[in-house]
């Protein structure tokens, strides 16, 4: 059987294999020209998106005006429910939360109280006095780019049903209700929830547009905003002077938002003769001053241990009598004197946005929240501190257990920073030299080692009965055998 075999000459496959050659070359040049075009594109596109922004910015006015502010990852991570609203939501920042949603009814009672506080006003007319305000509004936001379009197209919207919420709360809370009517929230966990939710600093309004609004429908014989807003948040403020609450008065020119007017009510007793020391003294400190107060003092138990006595200085709520404030705290002569305070289930969201208020806040100096936080979590590492402090009348615990109360201050002070102006720097520096006195450390090595417990004590104490009654033995046996 025969088999042809057809043969094809080399001579007609050269060709054919530079062909092949050649397309496939063309093709991955016009694939690298096609992936260089995109490339120079997607240059371009970013260059521009830049370009952009940066002519979009404006950045002085944003350093400027920006006064309400999302609260940074370092004070949020140990506990972010304390910077969330729980019942309402005020501003842009919240707004898309489906669990506050229910509160949208009220908003829209309050608004109907506002407006038939004046005939002939309505919505329309209210939004046209809001449009005004919107511009310079949105610059009190931080980072107000990253919310939705949809938010912002709304912010007049936005500033009308939460503005005039917070207005006609206030005005219900000082019984400001037209022609007897009653109370839209009458339930008082609604009503502590609120004022806890408008104290957020995630949750604030600019002040501007809150007395704009309240001057829309005014009486002539209503008492004003700033003194309608200290009514209605005296009573869960943290011990502010009384003195201060009489006496301040404040221009709401230079008022901020809600958070901030407590936060300019809260302030020491001897405030004022504490900004003389401190614009008197110098602004440079040595690195070896600035150890001394920032080293972490001893806790209670440690303290106690080292013959530290606490006490505690006047009473949980304020009065006229009472001049003493949260942050009055002193140590003299082994004694260290704190006013009482209550813990209930606010006491950690008002600090702790007290707190971040000062940490965002640029201007705002000494920082008396975070360094009262910060002592705190130094005195107290753990449920045998709150213990004493409990004890001794300090401490009021309403949350139950002392390790929760301890838990609060633990994590308080986490993501704060101090200045060299401390407030309470010297306290710092006394209770250190106290601990570092001979007989005074002698004293805290003996109970931490001898009397740590009870029955620790009891076997240090009988085991120096025996050496005493052994000692009192040897002498007698000694007497006895030279008579």
């Amino acid at each position: 059987m025969s088999h042809s075999i057809e043969i094809t000459p080399i001579v007609d496959q050269i060709p054919l294999l530079h062909q092949i050659k050649k397309d496939e070359i063309e093709e991955e040049r016009n694939v690298d020209h096609l992936k260089e075009t995109n490339d120079q594109h997607t240059n371009k596109s970013a260059n521009q998106i830049i370009d952009e922004k940066l002519k979009d910015l404006d950045k002085g006015a944003s350093i400027k005006f920006t006064s309400i502010f999302k609260v940074n990852v370092g004070l949020r991570k140990s506990n972010p429910d304390a910077y969330a609203p729980m019942l309402i939501s005020i501003g842009p920042y919240h707004k898309k939360n489906p669990q506050l949603g229910s509160m949208e009814k009220y908003k829209l009672m309050y608004l109907q109280r506002f407006l038939q506080r004046k005939e002939g006003l309505d919505v329309k007319s209210c939004i046209t006095e809001i449009e005004k305000l919107k511009p310079k509004a949105l610059k009190c936001y931080d980072d107000i780019e990253s919310l939705d379009n949809d938010i912002v197209d709304k912010f007049s919207e936005i500033l009308l049903l939460d503005g005039c919420f917070v207005v006609e709360f206030i005005r219900e809370c000082n019984g400001m209700l037209p022609n007897r009517e009653d109370k839209i929230i009458s339930t008082n966990c609604m009503i502590i929830l609120a004022g806890r939710d408008l104290l957020l600093l995630e949750n604030q309004l600019p002040y501007f547009v809150l007395t704009k609004l309240q001057c829309m429908t005014k009486e002539v014989d209503e008492v004003p905003f700033t003194k309608l807003m200290k009514d209605t948040f005296f009573s869960i403020l943290p011990k502010m002077a009384p003195a201060s609450y009489v006496e301040w008065e404040s221009d709401a020119k230079n008022i901020q938002h809600l958070l901030q007017v407590v936060h300019m009510l809260s302030h020491p007793s001897y405030w004022d003769s504490f900004l003389r020391i401190t614009a008197c003294s110098s602004k440079i400190i040595s690195n070896k001053n600035y150890q001394t107060w920032h080293a972490n003092i001893p806790n209670v138990t440690e303290l106690c241990e080292a013959g530290v006595r606490f006490s505690k200085v006047g009473n949980i709520y304020s009065d006229l009598e009472d001049r003493t404030t949260l942050f009055d705290i002193k140590f003299e002569n082994g004694q260290m004197k704190i006013p009482c305070f209550e813990v209930d289930d606010v006491t950690e969201t008002l600090l702790r946005n007290l707190v971040a208020y000062e940490q965002h806040s640029c201007d705002v100096r000494p920082k008396h929240f975070s360094d009262y936080a910060v002592f705190m979590d130094y005195l107290i590492d753990s449920d045998k501190d709150v213990n004493v402090l409990r004890q001794k009348g300090i401490i009021t615990n309403q949350l139950g257990e002392d390790n929760e109360v301890a838990s609060i201050f633990n994590k308080i002070g986490q993501g704060v920073n101090i200045s060299s102006d401390f407030y309470y720097k010297e306290e710092c520096r006394k209770v250190i030299q106290h601990c570092e006195k001979p007989w005074n450390r002698m004293k805290a090595n003996l109970r931490h080692n001898y009397f740590n417990t009870p029955w620790a004590g009891i076997s240090t104490v009988a085991a120096i009965i025996l050496l005493l009654l052994t000692a009192i033995q040897t002498v007698l046996t000694f007497i006895s055998f030279f008579k």
